[in-house]
């Protein structure tokens, strides 16, 4: 497969699950791939070898997404070692499920610097990169949509993507640039393994019956990065099995 030879891609948060399969996927596709990761460089460090391992450039970058600083640092530092860059995927998340009433200031605060600002910043030092045919995909959830259980306030930092993406696939439209939109429902990853306590609750609300691997949502980003998919900009591609239907 070569739909992404000579692309050059950078997916934040991507030392595991979701982030990971994106990033092996577009390198399966032909992309040189840079991943950021917080804490667990040993994580990262297979998934670039996973990555040199199909014949592509590779490498790991160590960053906060909650330091501003850190996130613009993270896309220079993969455009300078990839020679440029061609694809962005913000990947990079986290998740505090609980009621609102018992939510602390700091961490609504940290919801919404990772979830929501990390993708803007993210997005603005990757603009002057990204050249005609540029992609921008950004992974949200499909929990913007439909609330299960104590999952307001993250839901409602995934929700703001739903605006970003639209407002700025008209900014960069003009451009040649899509920018889109990846929303995954329940996904078997080591945060909400299907397995789990609550997989059958889940299951239930899936009406194909089975959670989504995280190469589903690889495939979805890896098809919205290609040429097969340039007049698609400003939109919402929500991957979950039907459960919004």
């Amino acid at each position: 497969m070569s739909e992404l030879a000579g692309k050059r891609a950078l997916v934040t948060g991507a030392s595991r699950g979701i982030g990971a399969a994106i990033a092996i996927a577009l390198a399966e596709k032909g992309a040189d791939v840079a991943i950021t990761y917080e804490r667990a460089a040993d994580r990262a460090a297979l998934v670039v070898a996973t990555i040199e391992g199909k014949g592509r450039k590779a490498l790991a970058i160590q960053a906060d997404s909650m330091d501003p600083e850190a996130v613009k640092r993270s896309v220079d530092q993969a455009a300078q070692a990839l020679g440029g860059l061609d694809i962005l995927v913000n990947n990079a998340a986290i998740a505090i499920y609980k009621d609102v009433a018992d939510f602390t200031v700091a961490e609504i605060d940290a919801l919404f610097a990772v979830n929501a600002r990390s993708p803007v910043l993210a997005s603005q030092a990757a603009m002057p990169y990204l050249g005609k045919g540029g992609r921008i995909v950004t992974i949200g959830s499909a929990g913007a949509e439909r609330i299960v259980g104590p999952s307001t306030v993250y839901s409602m930092t995934k929700s703001a993507l739903q605006s970003f993406t639209r407002g700025l696939a008209r900014e960069l439209g003009p451009r040649d640039i899509t920018v889109n939109l990846v929303q995954p429902g329940s996904t078997n990853t080591e945060m909400n393994p299907a397995e789990g306590e609550f997989g059958d609750f889940q299951r239930a609300l899936i009406p194909l019956g089975r959670y989504g691997e995280p190469e589903d949502i690889g495939a979805a980003v890896a098809f919205l990065a290609s040429g097969a998919a340039r007049q698609i900009t400003g939109t919402i591609l929500t991957v979950d099995g039907g459960t919004l239907t």
